[in-house]
């Protein structure tokens, strides 16, 4: 199994950001629900295929609606792995991991109750595999955006009023401009 530190040995240190959002009672039940396993981390990856970045919609997105693949972390699971299995599963993908850009610490409130999670940022290249979601219940959807496109919308994850959905809008924008910083 990959520790945290041969991750980072091999895909670079990711900058460190820390966040908080408020979230509805019933967004925050749903994501205490997701937690029952244990799970209290995701991997975000920004794929890479012919200058564009692979995205999906979940089945309640409305249609002009994308962000970047991610999935939960099991407990214990490798996060390479777990990358790996969540890019195939969510958009038929087969990747390879290119760098560790983000590590971000976030705090979901609602009320007086609140939740920690990491979310673990990757860029990675498409490697081969039809562009199209392998787990059809979680994912409606897979496209491609440049990162123009994927950035302006921002204001639609916004517009949402889900405190998950404006989390998902501030990774994105930190992370695209992590890329933009490292593509100069």
């Amino acid at each position: 199994m990959n520790t945290l530190e041969d991750i980072e040995k091999r895909l670079g240190v990711p900058h460190q950001l820390s966040m908080s959002f408020p979230m509805s009672s019933l967004e925050f039940l749903n994501l205490r629900d997701s937690m029952k396993d244990g799970r209290n981390s995701d991997v975000t990856l920004f794929i890479f295929k012919d200058n564009k970045i692979i995205v999906i919609a979940k089945p309640r997105y409305p249609k002009v609606l994308y962000r970047a693949p991610s999935g939960g972390l099991r407990p214990d699971e490798d996060l390479e792995l777990c990358a790996l299995r969540e890019a195939y599963e969510e958009t038929g993908a087969k990747i390879e991991l290119e760098k560790y850009t983000l590590r971000i610490h976030v705090t979901f409130t609602s009320y007086e109750d609140k939740v920690n999670w990491t979310s673990h940022v990757f860029t990675a290249q498409y490697l081969s595999g039809d562009l199209k979601p392998v787990d059809t219940r979680e994912i409606r959807e897979v496209n491609l955006l440049s990162l123009d496109e994927l950035a302006a919308l921002k204001e639609k994850l916004l517009e949402s009023d889900s405190g998950g959905l404006c989390y998902r809008a501030a990774l994105t924008e930190a992370a695209i401009s992590e890329i933009r910083m490292e593509k100069k």
